[in-house]
């Protein structure tokens, strides 16, 4: 399969104290969030500049991906698009229609499978195409959408190197007794269910278990962060925090983090973790130390690249073989999938309104 180009589509995020509202608003649109949640979530954007580090992350994630491509003597041109603020993928896919693109590869910035992981970012692929202007200029590009990598070689190795450095950062006497924890984006379990018994739990437990091991760690522990429905509705748990005090009463005094859930260190992260988590464990006299997520490291964009090389020339994916069978995968040279459960809604008119209010 050959592709005139790559596309990098991501989530998106504020630039400037003045968009960080319009922002907000475009994530939950049609979500019934009160203004006073957008409102708190606004300030902690604002405790950054209004700049989400997103967008920076993502440019430099090309820059990288096109050192790989130019270093192995490919032209392949990439572009870059975001579902909730510019540059938005409806223009971008405009772009590249006017710029003779026929057929592009699309990079996610979500390693998993599962509605908000997957299947949303098809819905931004077919809402794009549906935005080009029939005006002459010829049709759409195919956009053709990579698989999940959650259980990719390269995403296990910057998983477990990141805990290494993090667990080194401890202080010596602390460090054989650390508990590692494992983050990711808590979702309602209504949305949970929605997409092949609960695919994305197990794909991030899945993943856990990989960059456990690939650390040398026989145990670890996995919660949820980052809720922002109503206290009514029930989401993934355990939370955190809530999860921090309970090694507390245990007499844990040092704790490795991994947001293995993310792929770059933006709000939900530093917030969150380097912020609320980190002030609640020097409270609690916890030595905190925060693994890092892949961000723009010269091998993701390397990672990116072996995606496109699979589909290609159609070899066997790149996969850590785990002990259980991996969840949620079909025809995994099918770039288009998610998993049969959850299938990308039709596209609908003007920007979505959906996804994590806190990114």
């Amino acid at each position: 399969m050959h592709f005139d180009a790559l596309l990098l589509l991501s989530f998106g995020g504020p630039e400037g104290h003045d968009q960080v509202m319009p922002f907000l608003e475009n994530v939950t649109r049609g979500r019934g969030i009160p203004p006073e949640r957008l409102a708190a979530v606004a300030e902690h954007y604002h405790h950054f500049g209004g700049v989400s580090p997103i967008n920076g992350i993502n440019r430099a994630l090309i820059e990288q991906i096109e050192g790989v491509l130019a270093d192995q003597g490919r032209d392949l041109p990439v572009y870059f698009g975001n579902r909730n603020w510019e540059p938005f993928v409806e223009d971008t896919v405009t772009a590249m229609r006017d710029n003779g693109v026929r057929r592009a590869a699309v990079f996610s910035t979500s390693a998993w499978g599962g509605y908000s992981g997957c299947a949303q970012y098809q819905e931004d692929i077919a809402r794009a195409r549906s935005a080009v202007p029939d005006d002459g200029n010829g049709p759409p590009p195919e956009l053709v959408k990579l698989r999940q990598y959650f259980d990719h070689p390269l995403f296990v190795a910057m998983f477990a190197d990141a805990i290494a450095d993090a667990a080194g950062t401890l202080p010596a006497e602390r460090r054989a007794g650390a508990r590692l924890v494992f983050t990711a984006h808590s979702i309602p379990l209504r949305a949970a269910d929605r997409c092949g018994q609960d695919l994305y739990e197990r794909q991030v437990g899945y993943a856990s278990r990989l960059v456990a091991a690939a650390a040398g760690y026989d145990d670890f522990d996995l919660v949820w962060q980052s809720r922002s429905g109503p206290p009514q509705v029930p989401w993934l748990e355990p939370d955190v925090g809530d999860h921090l005090e309970v090694l507390v009463e245990r007499g844990v005094d040092a704790v490795i983090v991994c947001p293995i859930g993310f792929v770059a260190d933006h709000i939900e992260v530093i917030w969150d973790l380097d912020s609320e988590l980190a002030e609640q464990a020097d409270a609690a006299g916890v030595a905190l130390a925060r693994a890092t997520t892949p961000n723009a490291q010269r091998r993701f964009a390397e990672l990116v690249i072996g995606l496109i090389d699979e589909l290609q020339s159609e070899q066997a994916p790149a996969r850590v073989v785990g002990p259980q069978q991996v969840p949620g995968y079909g025809n995994s040279l099918n770039g288009s999938f998610c998993t049969p459960a959850c299938v990308p809604a039709p596209a609908q008119a003007g920007r979505p309104g959906s996804g994590p209010a806190t990114r």
